[in-house]
């Protein structure tokens, strides 16, 4: 089933864009667009990554960010929630979301920072996640997309850019496909 859902992805009038990555040369469009045809991504990601996290639950997801948040940014603002979000939905919005809610309590001005990731990543290898919460941390400092933002991403995960490469290989894999991690 899964097999047939990929061909026909490719057999159609012209090769589809690959949603997930549009943004990357065309010749790693091709070599995935190859793999595909050969319903070989799976098995790519499977020998790259063979096994998922165990941060299943939200308190676990707060852990996990906490202590990287502690490793890497200690001085940064403390997060005050961490949990999973079914609403997210990655094609249209994003693989996780940071958000900073101000409040004022009589003359106090009080600021929270939230971290939500996607829920289609409950079941994903643990270096997915992590570049994830390392991508939404770095929000904590860096609010745009910008050369720092990057540099902080690589400072908290040196292989950053393969990671984020290769989960946006894995969500393509789960569009096409369907589930890898059973």
């Amino acid at each position: 089933m899964p097999y047939n859902r990929a061909l026909l992805y490719l057999k159609g009038s012209e090769m589809e864009r690959l949603t997930y990555l549009t943004g990357y040369p065309e010749h790693l469009q091709q070599q995935v667009h190859q793999l595909l045809a050969q319903n070989r991504l799976g098995e790519v990601l499977l020998k790259r990554y063979p096994d998922t996290h165990d941060f299943t639950t939200d308190r676990a997801l707060y852990q996990f960010t906490t202590e990287l948040k502690n490793q890497y940014l200690r001085n940064a603002s403390p997060i005050s929630k961490v949990q999973y979000d079914s609403k997210i939905h990655v094609l249209k919005n994003a693989l996780g979301l940071h958000t900073a809610v101000s409040r004022i309590q009589g003359n106090k001005l009080k600021a929270k920072a939230e971290i939500r990731v996607a829920t289609v990543f409950k079941t994903a290898p643990e270096a997915f996640l992590r570049m994830i919460v390392v991508h939404e941390l770095a929000h904590l400092r860096e609010k745009d997309h910008n050369k720092a933002f990057y540099a902080l991403c690589c400072h908290m995960e040196p292989g950053y850019h393969q990671l984020e490469f290769d989960t946006r290989l894995y969500l393509t894999h789960l569009e096409l496909c369907g589930t890898l991690y059973g």
